[in-house]
């Protein structure tokens, strides 16, 4: 049983080998000789291979590499465990590679060196019977780190003689973003990790580093950056208005525009500076196509924040149980949209104080159109839509939606809800404020059964009799 569970795998492994060498398309490569090449140390497949007799080592390393991974992916299903596979390719180093040749020469190759400089010494051609043995990878204790002012900061393998100009070329660079990069800081441990040396260096410093150093490319943080704020609705041009850092006013974005159009709606104008949750709001309140304004809301807060925030409002309350279900509400809705109480009927007077305020990346204006209608729902037996007619009360508009519903509550308690404050007005009390665009809300009576009545009147009775029984005491103790 194992002599064939031995010989099922060295089948599998010929197998593999047979599918990674037969090439699909041999006109691609040129049709002369091959030699054997081995390769050891962690890479993704040990042995000897054969190459053409004019590849570059990361030639034959890519082709080996890809050729390998694909014939082992394609035998695999599972997405986790195809997902688990592609994290151990990235495991692979590409320095510090060691290429001992025949006649005894021995090289060391920095492969990820080569493909950011071009510099082909260490890239060189492959002879017959070359040996090309991976070190072993080890991120946690063989590695340096690179950051502050340049193309790519990161994580790099050390190789033994590493310099501070190399760490430099294979983070891609100073960015030229920055101004005035001239100091560099090394950070670094102590064997124990108990004590940490900061040394600053200048960038031309050419030193060698260590294993474990932490490099800083010292700069200022540049603030030539894409700051936006995103215009919808009833302007003559809605859009991006590329803005300044927290300097630029709110007339500059309107007039960015273009002007406010004929059918704009300043009183029902705002400005929302929230989270991602904005998205809701904009595509159901006002019908907006948001699908490419993720960009613009890059940067808001993390949740985790409102909900510190929230906690730390809450810790030295003095609210009641019910008075905190309705402070939470009223939170939640806060942080959804975050909406500024702004005037957009003054926002073009140069003197007004709407004009001057500030805007900031990342906020969303939305100018809607002017509404002719009145919206009635609740208990009404068409509820919906209503052209607006000035004047008209609240009876009005529930006569135009059908009159009514069965179990519409009783008429001092109809409300009107203002349409650019949301406020709650009772009708009775106030007939002849209704505007476009308000609402107009009929409660529901709730149809309650017999038991629920007679659930009341005994919990009456029950507290009436622990009184009762009270006062009998207290009389029987006066005695």
């Amino acid at each position: 049983m194992k002599k064939s569970f031995v010989l099922l795998i060295f089948f599998f492994s010929v197998n593999i080998n047979s599918q990674i060498f037969n090439e699909k398309n041999t006109d691609n490569m040129p049709s002369i000789g091959l030699i054997s090449v081995t390769i050891g140390g962690e890479f993704i497949v040990n042995g000897s291979f054969p190459a053409y007799i004019n590849e570059r080592v990361d030639q034959f390393v890519t082709r080996l590499f890809n050729e390998t991974k694909t014939v082992q992916q394609g035998k695999i299903t599972d997405p986790d465990m195809l997902k688990l596979i592609e994290k151990e390719y990235e495991k692979y180093p590409l320095r510090n590679i060691t290429l001992k040749r025949a006649n005894g020469e021995e090289l060391k190759l920095d492969l990820l060196k080569f493909r950011k400089t071009g510099d082909f010494s260490n890239n060189p051609y492959l002879k017959n019977d070359d040996v090309l043995i991976f070190p072993p990878t080890d991120l946690d204790r063989n590695f340096f780190t690179i950051t502050g002012a340049v193309n790519t900061p990161g994580k790099f393998i050390y190789f033994d003689g590493d310099k501070l100009s190399d760490a430099i070329i294979l983070a891609d660079g100073i960015n030229k973003a920055y101004e005035n990069v001239e100091k560099v800081e090394i950070n670094r441990l102590n064997y124990n990790g108990t004590i940490m040396e900061i040394i600053p260096l200048d960038i031309d410093s050419d030193v060698p580093i260590q294993r474990g150093d932490r490099i800083v490319v010292l700069a200022d943080e540049t603030q030539r950056k894409e700051f936006n704020v995103v215009v919808f609705g009833e302007v003559k041009r809605p859009g991006t208005i590329p803005i300044t850092k927290n300097n630029t006013n709110l007339k500059t974005v309107i007039e960015g525009t273009g002007g406010f159009t004929e059918v704009a709606s300043l009183k029902r104008a705002k400005l929302f500076r929230g989270n991602k949750n904005i998205r809701f709001i904009l595509e159901h309140e006002f019908g907006l196509d948001l699908e490419n304004i993720d960009e613009y809301l890059r940067g808001w807060p993390n949740p985790l924040l409102f909900e510190y925030e929230k906690n730390t409002m809450l810790r030295m309350s003095n609210l009641t149980e019910e008075d905190t279900t309705f402070f939470i509400v009223d939170e939640e809705i806060r942080e959804m949209i975050n909406e500024a109480s702004i005037d957009f009927t003054d926002v073009l007077n140069e003197n007004s104080e709407t004009s001057k305020l500030k805007v900031m990346d990342g906020d969303i204006i939305i100018v809607p159109p002017i509404i002719h209608t009145v919206y009635v729902f609740g208990q009404v037996n068409n509820p919906g839509l209503v052209k607006y007619l000035e004047g008209k009360d609240y009876k009005y508009y529930i006569n135009e939606a059908g009159g009514f519903g069965a179990l519409a509550k009783d008429e001092d308690e109809i409300m009107i809800i203002k349409g650019e404050s949301k406020k709650w007005i009772n009708a009775m009390e106030n007939p002849y404020i209704i505007e476009p665009g308000d609402f107009v809300y009929i409660p529901k009576n709730p149809n309650r059964s017999f038991n629920y009545y007679v659930g009341i009147v005994g919990n009456y009775f029950s507290i009436v009799g622990s009184i009762a029984t009270i006062i009998l005491l207290l009389v029987q103790f006066g005695k």
